[in-house]
């Protein structure tokens, strides 16, 4: 029993050292800790590309993402009982009849059925192409960050700004303010393909 006690008390001295030694060649963390919020996913998402998506147009015509190849897009994600999905649509609309023009397109990518947004557009005016495309494609390109969330993509497929309207107050019109940030990152990204 001597022996047993003998053998554990240098295992421990062994464990004590070797945790020692480890502590020695860790390094300190010299960037403030990065707290996990809405605002910081998005910022993560800032110079990573778009990933690849396939969908149906309003008309069950398909629709793949190398489309967008070499365009500014806005993508909107939303879906048809969405209260602040419908609230920012104004907003949306004005972005699309100011931009569109300018070469930007305006995509919004729901999982509802081509027949109900084609019903959908025609009754609430929303101005931006409709795609329905699969949840688990609505999974990997905003990875269920809520509804309406809006991408910004430059020309080289790499997502310049992105944004979610979630926690609005409808009263208090705070989307405005939201879609008045985005629009300047769209002036901005403007600025500079046609310098």
């Amino acid at each position: 029993m001597a022996g047993l006690f003998l053998y554990l008390s240098h295992m421990k001295y062994f464990a004590v050292c070797f945790l020692l030694i480890i502590c020695q060649f860790a390094k300190a963390q010299d960037a403030p800790i990065k707290w996990a919020t809405q605002e910081t996913f998005f910022e993560d998402l800032v110079g990573k590309r778009l990933p690849a998506f396939n969908g149906l147009t309003v008309n069950n015509v398909s629709f793949k993402s190398e489309s967008l190849k070499d365009q500014i897009v806005l993508l909107n994600f939303w879906f048809i009982n969405c209260p602040p999905c419908i609230a920012e649509m104004p907003e949306l609309n004005k972005l699309a009849d100011k931009y569109a023009s300018k070469g930007v397109r305006f995509i919004g990518l729901t999982f509802d059925s081509p027949a109900e947004i084609k019903r959908f557009q025609k009754t609430n005016g929303y101005k931006y192409e409709l795609i329905s495309v699969s949840q688990e494609t609505i999974r990997k390109i905003n990875l269920n960050h809520g509804f309406p969330t809006n991408i910004l993509v430059a020309k080289n497929g790499n997502i310049l700004y992105a944004m979610a309207n979630v926690s609005f107050d409808i009263e208090m019109n705070s989307y405005i303010i939201k879609s008045m940030i985005f629009e300047e990152k769209l002036k901005s990204e403007l600025s500079i393909v046609y310098k």
